[in-house]
């Protein structure tokens, strides 16, 4: 099965000024099936959005290669790439009232998309799509008429779903979609995502740092951490067996329902600058099925 999204070696480096860059992503490799949810996880500042704006092309990568269904969109495009990029991936914001026009009516927020790249023949059927898609995202045609400030954030959040689904992409990158809602909305949006999956076969970047979410929502996950990808495998592999110690470190802060396991609950700590681990040194090592650890082969043996 060729894989929809292929990323090799990917950088992304910021110019500080004329002695300094920041190497927000510094060399990462992965790649997405259609139909499926990889989930990118890590704490604030890792480079998990960079890499879904690198992927968008709202940055233009440093080095490294994009492909997407094929084509490849990391150095200059053609016309027809940047039509098929903007047409086929979709992205959907941390914030929902940031990213929503307060000008502009909800129809119209929706229908951007199709208005720029003409994508129906009249009015009525314009009209009809953006409906489609309210009441997939659980919202229902009388809320068209009405502004983003009259939403509550839930709301505002499906708006930014329905906007990104009416193109009808194959992969669309969820960019901490959910971070900024209450957690029983969290729930219900996740949910909605997981339908619409089911419904479209759309393939979704699902980039968080909640991982009990990352766990319920994603096939597989990459766990990354200052810029380099260090972990990655299905989730079951990730959950189950995690190498490395900065997986460790993340997977032992998950709070346990259960008080009495709560008590005894352990929470490792990480380090990098005094752990003695260099990622540049490192390489992609196979563990076993689809998980890969970033290590030398001495760090290998002793985390094993």
């Amino acid at each position: 099965m060729n894989p929809i999204l292929e990323v090799n070696n990917l950088k992304q480096h910021f110019k500080v000024n004329r002695k300094f860059s920041v190497k927000a992503v510094d060399g990462i490799s992965f790649h997405i099936n259609a139909g499926e949810t990889y989930g990118l996880v890590g704490e604030s500042g890792s480079g998990k959005s960079t890499t879904g704006r690198s992927i968008i092309r709202l940055y233009t990568p440093t080095s490294g290669e994009i492909k997407f269904c094929g084509h490849d969109i990391s150095n200059k495009m053609s016309k027809a790439d940047k039509n098929f990029l903007h047409t086929n991936m979709q992205m959907i914001f941390q914030d929902p009232m940031a990213c929503l026009n307060p000008r502009e009516k909800v129809m119209d927020i929706i229908a951007e998309g199709l208005d720029i790249h003409h994508l129906y023949s009249s009015q009525e059927e314009r009209k009809q799509k953006v409906y489609d898609m309210l009441e997939l995202v659980g919202l229902s045609k009388e809320h068209a008429n009405r502004y983003p400030h009259q939403f509550s954030g839930g709301q505002r959040q499906r708006i930014g779903i329905a906007r990104a689904l009416v193109m009808n992409p194959q992969l669309i990158i969820a960019d901490e979609a959910i971070s900024a809602l209450d957690v029983s909305i969290q729930a219900q949006v996740v949910n909605l995502m997981k339908k619409i999956q089911k419904e479209t076969n759309t393939a979704f970047l699902f980039i968080a740092h909640d991982l009990s979410m990352v766990k319920y929502i994603s096939d597989r996950i990459g766990v990354m951490h200052l810029g380099h990808l260090v972990e990655t495998g299905t989730t079951e592999e990730i959950f189950k067996n995690p190498i490395h110690p900065y997986t460790k470190s993340l997977l032992s802060a998950i709070p346990e329902p259960n008080p009495i396991v709560e008590k005894q609950r352990t929470s490792l700590t990480y380090n990098y600058a005094t752990s003695g681990i260099d990622y540049k040194k490192g390489k992609n090592q196979h563990v076993g099925g689809e998980h890969y650890v970033l290590a030398t082969d001495e760090e290998l043996k002793m985390w094993l």
